[in-house]
């Protein structure tokens, strides 16, 4: 494993950072078992968030840190302020609830990166950036920023930050992968991946904002389970990725994952993360593995070096 460092949180930062979707109470053990095995494999980052699970992906990961003991040596980015069925939730009060029932279901008194899950473009910066400024200043929150939030709005946020001396958006976490979305899996989901988000990765390249990747493999998308000719799923979560990726641009980019995974004798998804790992953002991927040996493959793509000729094919397949 290889790490980084986020402004504002006092420990290294694991360059592959586990999603935590994976993990209900239903399979506690399992659970367990997983999280052991990417701490052991070097994955101190775990990515979560309010909603995941209907609180379930927090109360799990914490009871893991209790019992473990280990607190002090993982790194936690959580979520808040996601939307309901009833209206959008960007608010302070709203900030504030999350925050409070995170930290219980975690069983901390502090998050090492809290990210607003989702923006409210129709709502001013000042209000949320204030709270988590206020959460920031009690010891809360370590460092903040933005899931899906478009670069304009960064901007506006840290001007207001700047404006009245307070911390400013610390990262960001869009969708980026090697897979170009075809519609957002979610509403208000923001992706920095394909020729259209050129302009943003550029920002990104330039400013150096830590990005934590979300479904940097595109859901599974490289893991074999899609391709030309294959059925494509009807239902449940892989009818999401299909109905996301599924396209000749991507499996024209699959099929080239694959070729150039086959010459270096690697996966396809490894040659996909390390696509992402080498294109000059200071980034983070997050990746969701089922299993201890999945993130073990997912943390080797950090030593899988693409020649510039592999990530001009990577970057141009699909496009002609």
């Amino acid at each position: 494993m290889r790490y980084g460092t986020v402004n504002g949180v006092d420990r290294p930062v694991a360059r592959v950072v586990h999603g935590t979707t994976m993990l209900s109470a239903a399979a506690l053990q399992e659970g367990m078992y997983l999280l052991d095995g990417v701490f052991a494999a070097g994955g101190t980052a775990f990515e979560t968030a309010h909603g995941y699970g209907g609180g379930e992906c927090e109360r799990v990961l914490g009871e893991w840190m209790e019992r473990r003991g280990n607190r002090e040596r993982v790194m936690i980015l959580t979520k808040g302020c996601h939307p309901n069925l009833d209206r959008d939730r960007v608010t302070p009060h709203d900030l504030t609830s999350d925050l409070m029932d995170s930290l219980a279901r975690l069983r901390t008194d502090y998050v090492d990166l809290y990210l607003l899950h989702r923006d409210d473009p129709s709502r001013p910066v000042d209000g949320v950036v204030a709270a988590m400024a206020e959460h920031h200043a009690a010891g809360r929150i370590h460092a903040y920023g933005g899931s899906n939030w478009s670069v304009p709005r960064i901007e506006a946020a840290n001007a207001y930050a700047t404006r009245h001396g307070l911390p400013a958006f610390a990262a960001s976490s869009p969708n980026y992968s090697l897979a170009v979305q075809l519609q957002a899996p979610w509403a208000g989901c923001r992706s920095i991946g394909g020729p259209a988000a050129a302009a943003d990765r550029a920002w990104y390249r330039r400013t150096q904002m830590p990005v934590f990747a979300w479904s940097s493999l595109a859901g599974g998308f490289f893991s074999g389970r899609f391709g030309r000719g294959k059925p494509r799923p009807d239902s449940g979560l892989d009818a999401l990725v299909a109905a996301t990726y599924c396209s000749d641009g991507n499996f024209a980019r699959l099929e080239t994952a694959q070729a150039i995974g086959r010459a270096h004798g690697v996966s396809a998804a490894r040659v996909a993360l390390a696509f992402v790992m080498q294109s000059g953002l200071d980034v983070y991927p997050v990746a969701a593995s089922a299993t201890p040996a999945e993130f073990a493959d997912n943390a080797a793509a950090l030593d899988l070096q693409l020649s510039p000729g592999e990530i001009a094919r990577l970057e141009t397949a699909g496009l002609g």
